[in-house]
């Protein structure tokens, strides 16, 4: 797929555009409307494609639970190896289209590793994940920054005490979320490591506040991101920080979501995921 096309997506889902001139804007670029809307359900997630680990899979204990947040309950979601306990912890932190089945798929794949996954609705304040993603993508844009980040900072607490948890917890998260780790790292001086993947980085003033050790995952053509590595690099280096940072040429944005045909980059995700399950084991 054209790679302008690619990025015309990437605008519609953060900037956001709104869907009519996405449209638009799509047809202008294939030519006609019919064309546009033939290439929308290659762009679009499909969640019908999410469950690479079945919901009810019986190797593991799955579900839905509420805990305290900075200023109210949190809904998410929690996954563990069946009968397993004192395991390392790990956030998984959802794009900003909220808690779909995509992201508990993902806790799920990251409890088969060997941990105790928990995927945070961060739109819990505001009632929680809505079915349109479009919704829950404006939604997002109007959180209060400094209470998600606390509620994030309060999720890593509640795994420390949590008791099938051996008080080591770590956090992932992808796109907007992938953000929200950097910035968890730099609010949260005990959280135990931390992995982002294409999320937009920190205040160069702030990393000195980082405690965790970091893997950073980027995606080559992901230029929207990507000018904000060169300055975050230059200040985890002056602040003697330990991190890993990957770039995976040729992979767009998103590359780890399997659920986006037109963005999901199978060898990038493959060994994005081997590296992060490795890190988190030797961290956690």
């Amino acid at each position: 797929m054209d790679q302008k096309i690619i990025d015309l997506y990437d605008r519609y889902t953060h900037e956001p555009l709104d869907r009519r001139v996405f449209l638009t804007r799509l047809a202008e670029m294939t030519g006609s409307v019919t064309a546009a809307l033939s290439l929308v359900p290659l762009l679009e997630a499909n969640q019908a494609r999410a469950a690479m680990v079945p919901a009810d899979d019986q190797r593991l204990e799955a579900g839905h639970l509420t805990y305290p947040g900075a200023a109210g309950d949190i809904k998410a979601y929690m996954a563990r190896p069946k009968g397993a306990s004192k395991l390392p912890a790990v956030i998984v932190i959802h794009e900003n289209r909220g808690l779909n089945a995509h992201i508990e798929d993902v806790t799920r794949r990251v409890a088969l590793a060997g941990f105790l996954a928990l995927s945070p609705d961060l739109l819990s304040p505001m009632g929680g994940t809505p079915a349109n993603e479009d919704t829950a993508r404006d939604m997002i844009a109007k959180l209060d920054a400094k209470q998600t980040v606390q509620n994030l900072v309060t999720t890593v607490a509640f795994l420390k005490k949590h008791p099938n948890s051996n008080k080591k917890v770590g956090v992932m998260g992808f796109c907007w979320g992938g953000g929200m780790v950097n910035e968890l790292a730099v609010n949260a001086p005990d959280l135990d490591a931390a992995v982002a993947y294409y999320g937009r980085q920190p205040k160069a003033a702030d990393v000195n506040k980082i405690k965790a050790p970091l893997l950073l995952h980027y995606a080559g053509l992901d230029t929207r991101i990507n000018e904000g590595i060169p300055g975050f690099e230059d200040a985890l280096k002056k602040a003697n920080k330990k991190y890993t940072l990957y770039i995976y040429q040729g992979a767009n944005h998103a590359f780890n979501n399997d659920t986006s045909e037109a963005r999901y980059h199978k060898q990038a995700a493959e060994l994005a995921w081997s590296r992060t399950i490795a890190f988190l084991k030797g961290n956690l």
